[in-house]
């Protein structure tokens, strides 16, 4: 496994650029990271994880301005942003163009969508194209111990060896939250909470002005 540290996002943005892996740390947890419109690189991860192909991965945008230009935000999505971004949040929202939905289906329609703070918020921004990302563990496998995904960089090369996964990583010691981002659809004509994560409910509602229901 090698690593790099987190200062160093221009080698981290070559190698997604060559179609490679990365894995970068989180306050929440590392997360696995692939070319959106590579679909060598992304299926290399859905593989990996044994996830299905229907569950999408996480889009991250570089900056807001690009997300706005790519996809569509509702007044709720408007104000979530503004309170949570960059951050622990991320929203389901429309793509403007279906070109763009249908070149970038890994990150689902809509698209599943945050702007994260440090290094991926960084690898994000130095990406020639768009960066998609997901947990480091098996897809919905807790591990023997309950766990969830990794927070270290010991569980990190656990799991890129069971996977069979080659992938450069960021060395970030160990994440401290081991919590999810935290999921709201704009996409729909209801807002609606779809998971609870690091950024509590009632937060969400607070910014908002109103509880959401959730799914």
């Amino acid at each position: 496994m090698q690593t790099i540290p987190t200062t160093d996002v221009a080698t981290a943005a070559a190698a997604i650029e060559a179609g490679r892996l990365v894995v970068v740390p989180t306050a929440r947890w590392y997360m696995i990271c692939a070319d959106a419109a590579n679909p060598d690189a992304y299926k290399a991860i859905l593989e990996g994880k044994q996830r299905p192909k229907n569950k999408p991965l996480a889009l991250v945008i570089p900056d807001q301005n690009r997300a706005r230009d790519l996809l569509h935000f509702t007044p709720d999505a408007e104000r979530l942003a503004a309170a949570f971004w960059p951050g622990d949040l991320a929203l389901f929202l429309p793509w403007r163009e279906p070109a763009d939905a249908a070149r970038y289906t890994v990150v689902g329609s809509p698209a599943l969508t945050t702007h994260a703070p440090g290094p991926l918020g960084d690898l994000a921004r130095a990406v020639p194209g768009l960066l998609a990302a997901t947990t480091v563990n098996v897809s919905g496998d807790a591990g023997p111990d309950d766990r969830g995904p990794a927070i270290t960089l010991a569980e990190v090369e656990e799991f890129l060896t069971e996977a069979g996964l080659d992938a450069l990583v960021m060395d970030g010691g160990v994440c401290p939250a081991a919590n999810h981002l935290t999921i709201v659809d704009c996409a729909g004509d209801q807002t609606h909470l779809v998971r609870a994560g690091l950024v509590h409910p009632r937060a969400v509602a607070s910014a908002l002005g109103r509880t959401l229901p959730t799914t």
